[in-house]
């Protein structure tokens, strides 16, 4: 088992585990930790706990310090220039035609890296401007192109709910979306209701979809052929919440709604 304390470095963005050592950190304060993108400032989510091996990436880093007021302000001060960074670099794309969509600047905590967020529709040859970055900014520069989920997170909105995008206020990592899941869920397939800003399927479409999951494991098919209190009938659709099967019978060729308990599923000859 191995102590750690879990740290975000954006609102929504995903958690890491970071060793604590030997300080007293509590959820909510700020630390200085070391990343793979270098020293970074970011606040603790997940109190001090313990976790199995499985659920950590070794080696562990450890917890650099606790942060301070003067961090904070160094914080800002990076906010306020990755604004300034943001206008040069779109003159310079404007300046190379370049076919790009700039959405976001970061600067690193320590100020060793400048990285520029984009959009594109494939690849792009940006070597000549990552040069002109550099002698500009003096520093290292690293151009990262995502996906328009990210640029959705990045930017966030006011999703059709009339609420803030889920992944700009709370989800921490995207998980897999299907059309399968709509479906099961009786919700509409046009692509305009069930996309989110993103043009991608709603991220919500997946809240509920683990309780669809098991209450269809107790409904026959449609398609199946069933046992009623009527007679013999066919299923042609489910009503997933209620627990409700509708079915077309075979003698008067009419279609009912039965609660699930007078339905039988078996070897019927419809």
């Amino acid at each position: 088992m191995y102590s750690v304390v879990g740290v975000r470095f954006k609102k929504a963005g995903k958690i890491y585990y970071f060793d604590p050592d030997d300080l007293m950190i509590d959820e909510g304060q700020y630390v200085i930790v070391e990343t793979a993108r270098g020293i970074e400032y970011g606040q603790v989510v997940i109190g001090k706990k313990e976790v199995s091996e499985e659920d950590v990436v070794l080696p562990l880093k450890k917890v650099i310090r606790l942060a301070n007021e003067e961090d904070a302000i160094i914080v800002e001060k990076n906010k306020a220039d990755a604004k300034a960074a943001f206008n040069v670099c779109l003159e310079k794309i404007e300046k190379h035609g370049l076919e790009m969509k700039l959405v976001d600047v970061e600067y690193t905590f320590d100020r060793n890296k400048i990285i520029f967020y984009f959009t594109a529709d494939g690849r792009v040859d940006f070597r000549e401007l990552v040069k002109d970055l550099a002698a500009v900014f003096k520093t290292r520069i690293e151009l990262r192109q995502i996906g328009v989920r990210d640029e959705a997170k990045m930017l966030g909105g006011i999703g059709p709910c009339g609420r803030v995008l889920c992944c700009k206020s709370f989800l921490g990592d995207f998980e897999p979306v299907s059309i399968k899941m709509a479906k099961d869920q009786n919700l509409s397939l046009n692509p305009a209701k069930i996309s989110g800003l993103c043009g991608r399927l709603m991220c919500c479409l997946k809240y509920e979809n683990d309780n669809y999951e098991a209450s269809k494991q107790d409904l026959p098919e449609v398609g199946s052929n069933v046992m009623t209190p009527m007679g013999i009938g066919r299923v042609v659709g489910l009503n997933i919440l209620e627990r409700k099967v509708q079915v077309e019978l075979k003698e008067t060729q009419t279609v009912e709604i039965l609660p699930l308990d007078d339905v039988v599923e078996g070897d019927f000859e419809f």
